[in-house]
């Protein structure tokens, strides 16, 4: 959905910068600049310090919500003893957005829910002084990752809720970035 927003946005005119994870997916639209990262990490470094010069940040990665407090360069070898892993929050890249956003720039979200999809959603639009939030639900058919459609719903921050149909990803990222434009307007 974040490769599909990018080249969607400079469709719009934007002047686009896509922090992109992990893949072997890239932008059609060579107009994209790539900034390629390899774990939460850096990809939390690279928009925070992106975010400061931005009108629109749009938050479509599924960040991890922990990483290992120890890792390691070389290949752990199996052993007969237990294994424990401990894990450490990541740093929330909405979060800090939201903290640091002026007036003048806007934050979309993007929530990936289970169960009490609505709620959980407008909580964390709220939480992380977010201006819209689309909620995916894996409970959707033919929706989320892996699919080359999406049924959204756009919940703004003043509460106005957007629901759509399944639709290809290309349709879904045209009904955000409309969103997001009657926002600036």
């Amino acid at each position: 959905m974040g490769i599909t927003l990018a080249d969607a946005a400079v469709n719009y005119g934007a002047d686009v910068t896509l922090v992109l994870g992990p893949t072997t997916l890239s932008p059609l639209n060579p107009a994209v600049n790539v900034i390629r990262v390899t774990d939460a990490a850096s990809m939390s470094t690279v928009c925070i310090e992106r975010f400061k010069n931005a009108d629109v940040a749009i938050l479509a990665a599924a960040v991890a919500d922990y990483t290992p407090v120890q890792t390691h360069d070389d290949k752990m070898k199996k052993s007969s003893n237990k294994l424990t892993l401990t894990l450490k929050p990541t740093i929330d890249i909405a979060e800090s957005l939201g903290k640091e956003k002026r007036k003048s720039q806007i934050i979309a979200g993007f929530a990936l829910e289970t169960s009490d999809e609505m709620k959980n959603a407008q909580g964390k639009l709220k939480r992380k002084n977010l201006d819209l939030i689309v909620l995916n639900s894996l409970r959707d058919k033919g929706a989320g990752f892996e699919y080359d459609t999406n049924k959204i719903t756009v919940i703004d921050k003043y509460n106005n809720i957007d629901k759509f149909e399944l639709k290809t990803k290309d349709e879904a990222a045209k009904d955000i970035l409309d969103k997001i434009v009657s926002m600036i307007k």
